[in-house]
């Protein structure tokens, strides 16, 4: 096995494993280039000389290497996910209610008054990952998908915008994953008892009378 400065600055920066073993009885030769199955190790197979004629080669790699990093460090799909909220905050959507603009600390309430205002004022809310408009994850678009059926209003916070904010709520509610729904002031769960409830016929017994009420609203 050799130490070579090159490469292995390449795979440190690709978050992979360099393996470099010469095969038996070959000079200069690629036996082969493969990712292992459910490891991060690339083997390869060559000589100093034959790898560095695969750098190029390797590079290409780096946007499939970099979306698996991402994906097995719980970055990109993983309903639990955390990162640093500078780099996941996103800009409100321009219809969104001035309340429910991405939440900065700049008040004097805390994180836990804030959601527990947002319960109280919000018949139908929802904490998610984007806006209705924009979710981004699958499993707040289900959430949502399913709430747009009833036509009652959805006010929603993006968690994504605020981490100290997610945190909050999944105190306030002793739940670890997102999206998660209010409806009356009461915690219902996420997409999947959502989804159960509409599918029993459950959720239109609970959102009856709130759409009701908008109805009355927009015909006075």
């Amino acid at each position: 096995m050799w130490a070579t400065n090159g490469p292995q600055s390449l795979g440190m920066h690709l978050g992979v494993k360099l393996a470099l073993r010469r095969p038996n009885g070959s000079h200069g030769e690629i036996d082969v280039v493969r990712p292992h199955q459910g490891s991060r190790e690339i083997e390869l197979l060559a000589d100093r000389s034959s790898l560095m004629a695969l750098l190029p080669m390797l590079l290409t790699f780096y946007p499939w290497v970099m979306q698996f990093r991402n994906y097995s460090s719980g970055l990109g799909g993983d309903s639990t996910a955390t990162g640093d909220s500078s780099s996941t905050r996103v800009a409100a959507d321009p219809d969104t209610h001035q309340d429910f603009q991405p939440t900065t600390k700049s008040s004097n309430m805390s994180f836990d008054d804030i959601v527990s205002q947002d319960i109280k004022e919000n018949p139908v809310l929802i904490y998610m990952k984007g806006y209705p408009d924009a979710p981004r994850c699958g499993f707040s678009a289900l959430a949502v998908r399913v709430l747009k059926q009833y036509d009652v209003p959805i006010s929603a916070r993006d968690i994504l915008g605020d981490l100290k904010l997610k945190e909050s709520v999944k105190a306030h509610t002793n739940w670890p994953t997102f999206p998660q729904i209010f409806i009356k002031g009461e915690f219902v769960g996420g997409s999947d008892i959502i989804l159960d409830m509409h599918q029993k016929g459950q959720l239109k017994d609970v959102l009856g009378d709130i759409a009701q009420k908008r109805e009355q609203n927009e015909s006075s």
